[in-house]
Parts: structure tokens; C-alpha cells; sequence
């Protein structure tokens, strides 16, 4: 590190430590030429991540964009804000982890259609409905029965639902 006093190219650290909330590091650093003490932030360098759409576009990925999408299928719905915010970081996270640069929005629908489906059945089938683009309802009917006979596998006695 240059020092900002003198332009020697060599310092020491002397103190380090944790800024704006873990996300950078702040260092204290002593000139070993002329002894000034000056301060550097480090922080971590991340690559964006690219979503490719359907027709080939490349755009960053946004979260706030996959919370609002979230958003109109909860509509009137009783999924709290923080369930759909813990669901974009979770997603976020598993795709930076994923180490690909470069993510399918086909996987993306994907992941935040498996979180929903855990979070609200009907707002499951609203980002469906919109993300796989129904046509027609048998199209839809057959998600539905899907969803239905997830249900009644996950039954724990067996019976299925709504018989006397």
C-alpha cells in the first residue's frame, strides 16, 4: 500500500478491524519510511451475477426485482415481507455460492417456485400460472392436481382429504 504522505510503497498494519457491519475490513497502517499512520478499507470484490432470459438478453440479477415478483403472487395473502425477503437472500445466496456467473432464468423460476410452494399454495400457483405461462385451464388444472396429490401423499394417516 502507497502511503498517501510520501508515495513509499511499504506499511505495517496496525490495527485492524471490522467495518460497516463485517462488510469491509478497516486497517490502520504505518508507513515504515516516514512512520505516518494512515487508514485503508478492504473489501470483498464480488462478480455480478448475470441472469440470461429466454430469448438470450443478459441482465444483473436483482433481488429487489424476485421480491417483487414474489410480491404480486402473495397478493392478499397472508406471507409476511420478511418470509419473501429471507426467501431472495436464501436464493441469492445459493446462486453466489453456485459459483456460475452466468444463471438461467428457467432456474431461478424454479427456485423461488419450490420456496413458495412451501411458503403459500396459492401463491405458488399464481407465480406458476404467470412463470410457466398457462394457456388454457387444463394446463392449469393439471398443476393444480399436481399440488392436490402432493397432498394427499403427505397425508400422515392416509386418508384423503375431505371424506367423512
Amino acid at each position: 500500500m502507497k502511503c498517501p504522505f510520501c508515495g513509499f510503497s511499504e506499511s505495517k498494519v496496525v490495527d485492524s478491524r471490522p467495518a460497516e457491519e463485517g462488510a469491509t475490513i478497516r486497517r490502520r497502517r504505518e508507513c515504515l519510511s516516514c512512520q505516518k499512520r494512515f487508514t485503508t478499507y478492504e473489501i470483498m470484490e464480488q462478480l455480478p451475477l448475470v441472469v440470461v432470459k429466454k430469448d438470450g438478453r443478459r441482465q444483473t440479477f436483482d433481488k429487489q426485482k424476485l421480491i417483487t415478483g414474489m410480491l404480486r403472487a402473495c397478493e392478499k395473502r397472508p406471507v409476511p415481507l420478511a418470509d419473501l425477503q429471507a426467501v431472495a437472500d436464501e436464493i441469492e445466496l445459493e446462486l453466489l455460492n453456485s459459483l456460475q456467473r452466468e444463471i438461467q432464468s428457467s432456474d431461478v423460476g424454479e427456485m423461488v417456485m419450490s420456496r413458495l410452494k412451501t411458503l403459500d399454495e396459492v401463491a405458488y400457483v399464481r407465480f406458476a400460472s404467470v412463470y410457466r405461462q398457462f394457456r388454457d385451464i387444463n394446463t392449469f388444472m393439471i398443476e393444480l392436481n399436481k399440488l392436490l396429490g402432493e397432498g394427499e401423499s403427505s397425508n400422515l394417516n392416509g386418508e384423503k382429504p375431505y371424506e367423512d
